[in-house]
């Protein structure tokens, strides 16, 4: 399995001989304002895409959108996305995605796409009244791929890696809060936590948006072992 980030939360997967986008975000930096009620009031995405737009959507064979915040599916995306192959999400998002054109496959609870099966699994976008402000969110289990999506460590993450054992979970790690209310993302300690219970763990949704505090270095030297790709790069896992 061949993991590229691309940006941010955007990845290309390379799984079972298929080429798949994650989470498009691909807005060239500074497109967008800053993520209202937060501590560092930057233009996103605060960097570039390590390569045109339009090569990160060629020669696919689906898209999966993990749910619809701006920063998993932007205006540029919306644009340059291939109507022509499937792109798979959450249930609550059918409607808007097919209202842009898209070939829309939505998850109730599995799906089988051609032999690969995409089980949806539970996600929480942070903690209470914040949580339920950014419902809904999902993540997805592809073979032995945990695609986490935007939550962070609580009951049920712990209960889809008990089912599903996964050999490698991917995690957005950004560290990502608001003023109040605590984190939206993993931070440190939810990473801990998954890294305990999966063999290899890829974090990504760092640097790039302007309420991810939690750096690639400070990742790496509390938590070691886990992969934690820059921009552009591709690992095998």
């Amino acid at each position: 399995m061949n993991v590229t980030l691309v940006r941010s939360a955007t990845l290309i997967l390379e799984l079972s001989g298929r080429r798949l986008l994650v989470d498009p975000m691909l807005d060239p930096a500074g497109a967008r304002p800053p993520v209202e009620n937060t501590a560092n009031p930057v233009r996103n995405p605060t960097v570039e895409l390590p390569l045109p737009a339009e090569e990160v959507v060629r020669a696919l064979d689906a898209v999966l959108v993990t749910h619809c915040h701006k920063d998993h599916l932007d205006d540029t995306a919306e644009r340059l996305l291939p109507r022509d192959v499937p792109v798979f999400c959450q249930p609550e998002d059918e409607e808007r995605l097919r209202g842009v054109g898209l070939d829309v496959r939505p998850v109730e609870t599995s799906l089988d796409w051609d032999g690969l099966v995409l089980h949806r699994v539970p996600a929480r976008h942070g903690f209470g009244a914040v949580a339920e402000a950014l419902a809904p969110v999902s993540g997805f289990v592809l073979d032995d791929l945990y695609l986490a999506g935007d939550t962070v460590w609580y009951e049920a993450v712990e209960d889809t890696i008990a089912r599903f054992r996964p050999r490698v979970a991917i995690v957005n790690a950004g560290g990502a809060s608001f003023i109040e209310g605590g984190l939206i993302v993993m931070g440190i300690d939810d990473v801990r936590e998954v890294s305990s219970r999966v063999p290899a763990v890829v974090c990504v949704h760092l640097e790039a948006l302007n309420h991810c505090f939690l750096r690639r270095r400070d990742l790496a030297a509390a938590v070691p072992g886990v992969l934690i790709p820059r921009d552009g790069e591709t690992v095998s896992v």
